[in-house]
């Protein structure tokens, strides 16, 4: 029995041959799109579920196991943590290609489990190196899961893989917040076995995502030519260039969670509370939104359109949130919730184009290496953007704000001129990558 995955059949034959099913699930819930129509997509995306409700446990309180609990430095963590993203990305590129070689559900897989061991290594953590090693460990294999999990996205969300990564991107801040909600229950117990338990709940998370994967099916590799060389994506300048604009455009993720929080409460007459409601509000947008933004971005033209919207869109957003330094408490929460709002159309609309561009752009024999290095550039953004955002929007003020929405403006600009080079050197070039 050939078990790789095959050409999805469509949602509307397979409700009808389930008399009102899909799959033994209501045929509505597949036509109103909230599962997806195959088994594999199915699997895949509750393996993806379970794997962000333990990232979300993670990141909402590991610092505090290992300052609370541990008793370390709150500055040695926050070395250890950087160091370990840092190294972190160094996988992308080689583990992309063998994820093209020995197939990306498998990397996946294994990647998943490397991390959950390396993650339940942190209950035994008592002095800094450890820390590094464990950490570094773990980021190794996340990096490795992502340069994985793009091309295994695309395999299965065929023939519109951008409206299923936009699926499961809307469910991965659902799963996020269940994390994060039951992160704080740990955090108000604040005692050792309750942190404990979050690090060990955190790790069996990530175990249960790979057994879950192992019910998606293989993906056929695609046997690379001959004269390619082993490293095509670091030989591919627009798309080298185009993974420096992403990430240049991926600094946006950290205005809403870093720049925001630290304009409301310093700048704004807003209360505090409003910090939450503000992201509560991106959120929800992002659950309901990111599938219906998706759609018609299924090729690079419409891809470097809806970037260019999305540069426009955080100018917009910017001007709003800046507009709001000063204003009385009512119309600085008004302008900010405006502020938050266009913030979040340009997130959706970057966040589909980018992906699409992602594997249009690259190769079918490398998609794998090129999704690799492509998250580099997003990885770098998570490291760039606090201290950036930090120096120009909150150092600067509203002028700051401003040039911080003029860079991105001009990011959009330029990602269409890099998908017009792009699709001219493979006219040209018909044997290039």
């Amino acid at each position: 029995m050939d078990t790789r995955i095959q050409p999805p059949q469509s949602a509307p034959t397979q409700a009808a041959a389930g008399n009102g099913t899909a799959g033994g699930l209501p045929a509505w819930l597949v036509a109103r799109g909230l599962i997806p129509e195959t088994s594999p997509k199915r699997a895949f995306a509750a393996a993806t579920f379970i794997n962000q409700i333990g990232k979300g446990l993670f990141i909402s309180g590991a610092a505090l196991f290992f300052t609370r609990s541990v008793g370390l430095p709150v500055a040695r963590v926050g070395f250890a943590l950087g160091t370990a993203a840092l190294i972190g990305l160094a996988a992308g590129v080689p583990v992309g290609r063998l994820a093209d070689r020995r197939g990306p559900r498998e990397v996946f897989r294994l990647a998943v489990v490397v991390q959950a061991l390396a993650v339940a290594g942190l209950v035994f953590v008592r002095t800094v190196p450890p820390l590094i090693a464990f950490l570094c460990v773990a980021e190794l294999a996340v990096s490795a899961g992502t340069a994985a999990r793009g091309p295994l996205t695309r395999a299965l969300g065929a023939p519109n893989p951008t409206r299923y990564r936009s699926y499961l991107r809307a469910l991965n801040n659902i799963a996020l917040g269940c994390g994060a909600l039951a992160a704080g229950v740990v955090v108000q117990l604040d005692t050792r076995t309750a942190y404990v338990s979050l690090i060990l709940g955190t790790a069996v998370a990530f175990l249960l995502s790979a057994a879950l994967t192992s019910r998606v099916p293989s993906v056929p590799t695609v046997k690379a030519p001959a004269e390619g060389g082993r490293w095509p994506a670091l030989k591919d300048r627009p798309y080298v260039v185009l993974t420096v604009l992403d990430g240049l455009m991926s600094i946006q993720t950290q205005v809403l969670i870093f720049a925001l929080p630290l304009w409301i409460i310093g700048h704004t007459q807003a209360p505090r509370w409003f910090v939450g409601a503000s992201v509560a509000v991106n959120t929800a947008l992002v659950v309901c939104l990111q599938v219906r933004v998706s759609r018609g971005v299924d090729n690079n033209a419409a891809a470097g359109r809806t970037v260019r919207r999305a540069g426009a869109a955080f100018l917009l957003a910017t001007a709003l949130i800046a507009a709001a330094g000063g204003a009385p408490g009512w119309v600085a929460m008004a302008v900010v919730v405006l502020g938050v709002v266009a913030h979040t159309v340009g997130e959706l609309w970057h966040t589909a184009g980018s992906f699409e561009l992602s594997f249009g752009l690259a190769p079918e024999h490398a998609q794998g290496q090129y999704s690799g290095l492509f998250a580099i550039g997003q990885g770098l953004s998570n490291a760039v953007g606090p201290p950036l955002l930090g120096l120009v929007c909150i150092g600067w003020g509203g002028p700051g704000w401003l040039v911080m929405g003029a860079l991105f403006l001009a990011v959009g600009q330029a990602v269409p001129l890099v998908v017009n080079w792009s699709d001219r050197l493979r006219a040209h070039s018909p044997g290039r990558p």
